[in-house]
């Protein structure tokens, strides 16, 4: 398994280029986001899609798909981001929320079943950056652990996905919480789950 280490989540170009061309060529990756650690791939390879899927045991047709995007105007391409969700992502992100949007026709077959996707734009640079380079979202979903340590020790979590994930970037000391997740369908903001992150709607 690949690793790269990234220093006080601050990717230099090169590594973050390296990681983009990794999934460009269908691999899945672990980072870190600004909650757990969470295994990655290019959200536009359905290939990698369905392995993620596979991996984690996630039914695309029952469960919401998720997507790294590098700031609001990447998100914008991908799902249907209504006034009230704008101002809410535009005051909380980066940070540590996923909103429930209407997604685009753009997405793999695999998001298409619900219609819906989930939008992150973590305080982490390190997925953020990725994305940037990739030119378009990851999509990603948090790693399963037995216990706190396998999550928040990037070493261990390596030792837990060798042989599952083909590469990950080692950042800081990951969390255990997960995000807040925020139902936006209708342009009516709701919380779903109260998760690390605030907010007030």
């Amino acid at each position: 398994m690949k690793s790269i280490k990234i220093w006080n989540d601050s990717p230099s170009d090169k590594q973050a280029e390296q990681i983009a061309d990794f999934l460009k060529a269908g691999e899945i990756w672990i980072m870190p986001t600004d909650s757990l650690y969470g295994i990655m791939c290019d959200a536009l390879n359905p290939k990698a899609v369905k392995q993620v899927c596979d991996l984690k045991g996630i039914n695309p047709d029952k469960n919401n798909l998720s997507i790294i995007c590098s700031d609001i105007s990447m998100a914008a391409e991908y799902a249907r981001i209504g006034n009230r969700t704008f101002e809410l992502m535009r005051d909380n992100t980066p940070g540590p929320f996923t909103f429930i949007c209407k997604a685009q026709s753009n997405l793999p077959k695999e998001f298409k079943k619900r219609k819906t996707v989930g939008i992150r734009i973590p305080d982490c640079r390190t997925p953020r950056e990725v994305a940037a380079k990739l030119g378009h979202p990851l999509l990603t979903t948090s790693i399963e652990f037995e216990d706190d340590d396998y999550a928040r020790n990037p070493e261990l979590i390596l030792e837990a996905y060798d042989g599952k994930a083909d590469g990950i970037a080692i950042g800081e000391e990951g969390l255990t919480e997960q995000t807040t997740i925020i139902d936006c369908i209708d342009d009516t903001p709701a919380i779903e789950r109260q998760g690390i992150g605030e907010m007030e709607l």
